[in-house]
């Protein structure tokens, strides 16, 4: 599996399991979902590049939430909730290492389909074959 889909895989599953987020929107889908009342959070594209050393291979892999379909308020509070769970993906994913993890970019705007949208872009720093024995 490439570092970018385990980054991916990861934010998927440290989103989907907290509850406090879960509070906040109506779910957290891979992609933007078919039908789906908002507000949500989607898990959206994944660009890396080369981040390896001499010897261990390695990926920086920029990742994009969205939150969809909220007001202002409804918006800042799941967003930093959003911001504050992206340090939690550091850790093993899908034969990788995520050794690094936080905030880089932030956009807050309106989208012409109606609503407000707030990005945000995950800079994680990844590590190929260093996982944690089980």
């Amino acid at each position: 599996m490439s570092a970018e889909q385990a980054v991916r895989a990861r934010a998927l599953a440290v989103l989907a399991d907290d509850r406090a987020l879960a509070e906040l929107v109506h779910g957290v889908f891979d992609g933007v979902p078919a039908r789906a009342s908002a507000p949500y959070v989607t898990v959206g594209a994944a660009e890396g590049a080369d981040w390896g050393t001499k010897d261990v291979a390695g990926r920086e892999v920029r990742l994009t939430l969205a939150l969809a379909g909220v007001g202002e308020a409804a918006g800042d509070a799941a967003a930093a909730r959003i911001e504050a769970l992206a340090p939690g993906l550091r850790g093993d994913s899908e034969g990788w290492r995520i050794v690094g993890a936080r905030v880089v970019r932030t956009r807050f705007a309106f989208v012409k389909d109606g609503g407000w949208r707030h990005e945000l872009v995950v800079r994680c720093r990844c590590l190929a074959g260093l996982v944690s024995p089980p």
